[in-house]
């Protein structure tokens, strides 16, 4: 017997009606995939995907002011051009340049349209991603919902029926109808099939999320092609036990061109790798990537990047990719960037150009701090993971509509770490990590970062692991803050073989003579101030990830045939 909701609606016998926001769905148990603690990555999604059109659409309506203003300009100058001819009269000239301009202003007001965009879901299974989007976004023209699931696809109609968001017709006063397209227009198909489908420049989306169950792999190389210039790239990969391990180096070579880390900071490493990939398969065809925000999530790593088209730019990514060189023993890491660029400037006419030419080897053949073994990973990519002017006008937008979102205390925690993070230093470092390298104890992190400031570094937090820091200091720096702090901290040396790296990192004289560790006004900063929500809530029992759909509903699978004891014995019995 169907039930009814709150809003007035039915709920057919059989489902389960799931809100998240103000998208409601209708959920069959094993039809189609729904991972409800995904609902941070949905926000964060809808909040970003928001910011980024308006912005997008600021840039538009700038072009579009300049080009108009262009045309008035050149119709002045030959309008004004002509008076002169006829009465030689500058005063004439000038009155119609005048009367022109509050003529251009209402013409420029009167005329200009938003630019409302268009979003591919390539992998939509329930819908409920595509039905926020059209829900949520007010410039949004439509999302194509895909899923290649008979039973995911059959899911989507019902919840875009359910919320309103189909085909409507309208009658009109004068008795005709007009038909109003589906705000969420529903595709059965290959992904890439579809995605390779928009490649051509004409038929470009200005958005593309992937958000598969595993590795978005095999989706970038459709993607990077489909998106316009200027369009926005969301990549969710939830294969972890490949990009932030050594468990399987060859299935992260294969799907993402790279070798991972083994190392405290392999989450950070796992987002350069998936950067690298999406920079390296756009550079194919003379696109660029820009990385507007970065996240390491829970299971999964989620970014947000800007697509464009430009060969100077693809050029440099020369010196975007790097191959790290990580101590096995002390996780030093050493930053070996694959090419370097230089500017030339021309005397004569001052027009500067790049030169790029490839990076001479600069990396020791053991750690230069306790000389362990240095394993090889990447190459990944070396720039900036976030923007933070992207960043900023990100977190005014979550701040000006808290309300909106289910997750905001969690997105205003992480989003306001990440802006802090350094952009010009790779990785991060926890100081109880470092300090078991020593055998010692361990400072507090106000000690470990007043230590490195007063020395004249930059320090952040990093997103990506609680209670780490990010600093542009080096190897042997880190470890002479340490070797500091163990003259008032002893470490006992009864236990501590004299070959053990242990041993080796403290005998090793060290480069800064005098460490400070005072308390420094900029250790604790305004993300140390905001409570980060690093794990959601669980809101009721068993609350997590789920299954990988299997595409059959409960009455399928009671159709399937089990075969009877005794016809498997009957069959063990032929075998002998």
């Amino acid at each position: 017997m169907a039930s009814t909701t709150a809003s007035g609606k039915e709920v057919p016998e059989g489902y389960v009606l799931h809100t998240e926001n103000t998208s409601h769905i209708l959920l069959d148990a094993n039809a189609a995939f729904l991972n409800p603690i995904q609902e941070f990555n949905r926000d964060l999604s809808v909040a970003s995907i928001r910011v980024w059109s308006e912005e997008f659409n600021r840039e538009k309506e700038a072009r579009w002011r300049q080009k108009l203003e262009r045309k008035q300009k050149f119709k002045e100058t030959s309008h004004s051009a002509k008076r002169m001819k006829v009465d030689n009269s500058s005063e004439s000239a000038g009155n119609a340049a005048e009367e022109s301009t509050p003529q251009l202003s209402a013409e420029i007001s009167a005329n200009y349209q938003p630019y409302r965009f268009t979003i591919l879901e390539a992998l939509s299974a329930t819908g409920l991603r595509a039905l926020r989007y059209a829900k949520e976004i007010p410039l949004l023209k439509h999302v194509i919902a895909n899923d290649l699931s008979p039973a995911a696809v059959e899911a989507m109609h019902r919840n875009v029926q359910y919320n309103d968001l189909g085909e409507q017709k309208v009658l009109k006063p004068d008795g005709t109808e007009k038909v109003i397209p589906a705000k969420v227009q529903i595709n059965e198909g290959d992904a890439c099939s579809l995605m390779y489908s928009h490649r051509e420049e004409k038929n470009r989306v200005d958005v593309i999320d992937l958000d598969p169950y595993g590795t978005a792999a095999p989706f970038i190389d459709g993607a990077v092609q489909a998106v316009k210039d200027g369009g926005l790239l969301c990549v969710t990969c939830t294969d972890l036990a490949v990009l932030a391990t050594n468990n399987y180096p060859e299935k992260c070579f294969s799907n993402y061109g790279g070798v991972p880390v083994k190392a405290e900071y392999c989450h950070e490493a796992a987002l350069r790798l998936l950067l690298n990939a999406l920079s390296s398969s756009a550079a194919r065809y003379g696109r660029y990537i820009t990385p507007l925000l970065s996240l390491s999530i829970d299971f999964y790593i989620r970014v947000f990047v800007r697509v464009d088209t430009s060969p100077s730019e693809v050029k440099k990514l020369l010196t975007k990719t790097s191959t790290i060189y990580v101590c096995s023993s002390c996780q030093s890491f050493y930053n070996q960037p694959l090419g370097r660029i230089f500017e030339k400037k021309h005397e004569k006419s001052g027009h500067v150009n790049h030169l790029l030419k490839t990076h001479q080897n600069s990396i020791p053949a053991k750690c230069e701090e306790c000389e362990g073994v240095l394993h090889v990973a990447g190459p990944m990519w070396n720039g900036r993971l976030h923007d933070q002017a992207f960043l900023e006008k990100l977190l005014q937008h979550v701040d000006s509509n808290s309300d909106h979102y289910g997750t905001y205390t969690r997105m205003k925690g992480m989003l306001t770490v990440a802006k802090e993070e350094l952009d010009d230093a790779l990785f991060y470092f926890v100081p109880g990590k470092v300090a078991s390298h020593f055998h010692c104890e361990t400072p507090s992190l106000d000690e470990a970062a007043s230590a490195l400031l007063n020395a004249g570094f930059k320090v952040s937090r990093s997103h990506a692991s609680p209670g780490s820091l990010k600093t542009n200091a080096g190897n042997q720096s880190i470890h002479d803050i340490y070797r500091a702090f163990i003259k008032t901290h002893p470490v006992k040396m009864d236990k501590i073989s004299p070959s053990s790296p242990t041993a080796k990192l403290l005998a090793k004289e060290p480069h800064l003579t005098t460490v400070d560790f005072t308390s420094h006004p900029d250790s604790v900063t305004a993300a140390g101030k905001v409570k980060v929500v690093r794990y959601q809530e669980n809101p009721t029992p068993n609350w997590g990830p789920g299954k990988r759909a299997t595409g059959k509903s409960n009455a399928a699978a009671a159709l399937k045939r089990k075969r009877p004891a005794d016809d498997e014995a009957a069959e063990a019995d032929k075998m002998t």
